[in-house]
């Protein structure tokens, strides 16, 4: 007799794989059972702009569907699945023929037939969806889609548990970072901002860098990170107005070993230095400051010593303390910083593909900005 997917799946929820490895290991455990099954994929709720987005997925037809969001409100029909917590059985996916949404048009022409799609809870409400497609017609019977419910609900508790986790770390500093705020300029509305800027990069440089949409959501909420270590420099150096003397700036360069040091105790009190993203963490806060030529500090890192989620984070943080007005100086307006950004490109000290990605995201960049404005 085979063992149900919830009762063998349970072993592959243990370990350091990516999300993302351990649904194709998920997905290549109940093909015996399901053959038909050639697409899972997970769309994460963003509760903050009440939002789709893609996550993690496991394709084995046609090209998967990466780097894209949407609003909740503009599929009524995963809307009512949210409120009701109900599935949907699509057949027949050619009804979907005379639909707008893009994602309904990429389905129909990957060559995919029909679709059982399933919402994800955790504590905190809607966690997302997954989405199981075929190429076949009518592939989601009762049987099947019995066990997928059974399976959508290990997924759901293993994304929860593992972000429940990254959050509870996130919490923990933010008492840290929230002390800093009250120190330092540099803060508040920034933090938002960057990260921001820093995933519209992300997206834009996936394709080149292979990067999945599971690096993209883990490079987004840690790159708030960056400057933790801030906390540790003297207020007589951190609240200076006008630029630093050179004893002045090695004393502030120390920030970034204070933030690795704070980052890598948080992360063994809270037993995650086993989680495949914790390396992504560190390297963030660790490398936000080299610059490819070897000018930057605290290691003199260059090329490709610099991991790009660093290099990705170091552009979207510059653009930002361009564009901010400090007390010694106005803001920058957006494309004299865009362009600031490329010569540095130019120079060799920026990454060119992260700069290009940002320049290509303008309209984007300017809503973020206007979002996101610091307060007086």
């Amino acid at each position: 007799m085979t063992d149900s997917p919830a009762h063998y799946l349970v072993d592959l929820f243990r370990g350091t794989h990516s999300l993302s490895e351990r649904l194709r290991q998920m997905h290549e455990r109940l093909l015996p059972t399901m053959p038909s099954l050639d697409r899972i994929a997970c769309a994460l709720h963003d509760a903050r702009d009440d939002c789709l987005k893609t996550f993690i997925h496991s394709t084995r037809h046609g090209a998967p569907l990466q780097g894209y969001e949407w609003p909740l409100a503009d599929s009524q029909s995963l809307l009512k699945l949210a409120q009701t917590g109900d599935f949907r059985v699509l057949d027949e996916l050619s009804c979907l023929q005379q639909s707008e949404h893009p994602h309904s048009r990429w389905l129909l022409e990957q060559g995919y037939q029909s679709s059982f799609t399933v919402p994800m809870y955790g504590p905190q409400g809607l966690i997302g969806f997954l989405f199981f497609d075929s190429t076949e017609a009518a592939a989601f019977d009762v049987r099947v889609q019995r066990d997928l419910v059974m399976f959508c609900s290990q997924v759901a508790m293993l994304i929860s548990n593992e972000m429940a986790m990254v959050q509870a770390m996130l919490a923990s500093t933010q008492v840290a970072r929230d002390f800093a705020n009250l120190r330092d300029f540099e803060t508040g509305a920034h933090l938002e901002r960057m990260a921001r800027y820093a995933r519209l990069i992300a997206r834009g440089v996936a394709e080149h860098y292979q990067l999945d949409d599971e690096f993209v959501e883990h490079l987004y909420l840690f790159a708030p990170l960056h400057d933790i270590g801030k906390i540790g420099i003297p207020d007589r150096i951190l609240l200076k107005e006008g630029r630093l003397n050179p004893q002045e700036h090695k004393l502030m360069e120390t920030h970034v070993e204070l933030g690795c040091a704070l980052v890598e105790k948080i992360m063994g009190d809270f037993n995650l230095k086993r989680l495949p993203d914790a390396k992504l963490m560190l390297n963030i806060v660790a490398c936000h400051h080299e610059l490819l030529d070897g000018s930057g500090y605290p290691k003199g890192l260059s090329g490709d010593q610099i991991p790009i989620e660093a290099r990705i984070v170091t552009v979207a943080d510059i653009f930002d303390a361009l564009t901010s007005p400090r007390p010694y100086k106005d803001g920058w307006r957006t494309d004299e910083a865009m362009a600031e950004l490329q010569r540095m490109a130019a120079a060799g000290q920026l990454d060119p593909h992260c700069v290009q990605a940002l320049v290509a995201a303008r309209e984007q960049v300017i809503k973020i900005t206007q979002r996101y404005q610091d307060s007086d």
